[in-house]
């Protein structure tokens, strides 16, 4: 098995392709932050930040105001308001302003790590049919499944170094712009029983960046399972980020109806349970959508292995 991944893994990273989707990572998360900095961070001062939250108090005590505001709005602005005079009780800094202001907003670029390693993993099985170098794998005395498992472990692999990049490289960049002083700024938040705690930023972080992550191992795997099934490249990359984009725009029109929380799409995005927002369904809890995502990987992995397993490779 250990070869196996060394060579799936030799196949993977001698090609330039991969090395330029690393590059446009580290390139993007460079720019993104950059440009982030360049409009916003500069604004805030040290002294400045109370001026600020001071001003979104009284931005949310305003809204509070508005005829007819639903609940869920309602509460919300009343926990941005509890969360602001805390930070001006404690005299604990937002994180405007600070190098935690970039590296949270960096978590958005997840998204580019999941089409990054859409693209490479819709190659690795396609790939090998279409080039016919295939036989030259099943030959080997490895089976069939732990050939398939070694190149759905590779593309993993690859997803997993993107992701350290990604948090490796936010946190030099917005280091190198706002400064490391506010390093170890906490995290003020609203827990689920109405209390103001203070938890680590770094934590919160890696619970930011693995919950995306689970959305993007579901892709991927949807990806491998298409790659597997159909041999082909361009419709497991082409069907897979056209899912990752469609996915919302379907379940808006499907919310109305109560079986749409068995949707994939409706669950595979866990963060929602992190930051305490509205689940998609009543009754849709962080145990229900992770069960969910667990039978739709078993599902796509399962197809994955049963085709490619079964399938007669022509000579």
């Amino acid at each position: 098995m250990v070869n196996l991944l060394q060579n799936e893994n030799m196949k993977i990273y001698r090609r330039l392709r991969t090395w330029i989707l690393v590059g446009l990572m580290v390139a993007f998360v460079i720019l993104v932050n950059t440009m982030e900095w360049h409009f916003d961070g500069k604004k805030a001062m040290d002294d400045g930040w109370k001026v600020t939250v001071k001003q979104e108090i009284q931005q949310w005590n305003r809204a509070l105001k508005q005829p007819n505001l639903p609940d869920e709005n309602k509460k919300y602005y009343e926990q941005q308001i509890a969360v602001n005079n805390y930070h001006l009780e404690k005299d604990i800094r937002s994180t405007d302003g600070t190098m935690w202001d970039g590296i949270n907003g960096s978590a958005g670029l997840m998204i580019v790590i999941t089409i990054f390693t859409i693209i490479i993993v819709g190659d690795v099985v396609a790939g090998e049919f279409s080039s016919g170098t295939i036989k030259l794998l099943l030959i080997r005395p490895a089976s069939r499944a732990k050939i398939l498992l070694s190149k759905y472990i590779s593309v993993l692999m690859f997803g997993i170094l993107l992701l350290l990049v990604l948090f490796v490289v936010s946190i030099a960049i917005n280091g190198i712009l706002y400064g490391f002083k506010y390093i170890d700024l906490p995290l003020i938040k609203m827990n689920t029983e109405g209390e103001i705690v203070e938890k680590s930023m770094i934590l919160n972080l890696w619970k930011t960046y693995m919950y995306n992550g689970v959305s993007t191992v579901i892709y991927v795997t949807m990806a491998f399972m298409i790659s597997s099934a159909f041999r082909s490249s361009s419709m497991a990359i082409g069907f897979s980020i056209g899912a990752l984009f469609a996915g919302n725009i379907v379940m808006e029109l499907l919310q109305r109806f109560d079986w749409s929380k068995y949707v994939l799409f409706a669950n595979i995005d866990l963060t929602q349970y992190l930051v305490g927002s509205r689940p998609f369904q009543e009754g849709m809890t962080f145990s229900f959508s992770v069960g969910v995502l667990v039978v739709y990987f078993l599902i796509f992995n399962v197809i994955s292995w049963l085709i490619f397993t079964r399938r007669d490779v022509a000579a």
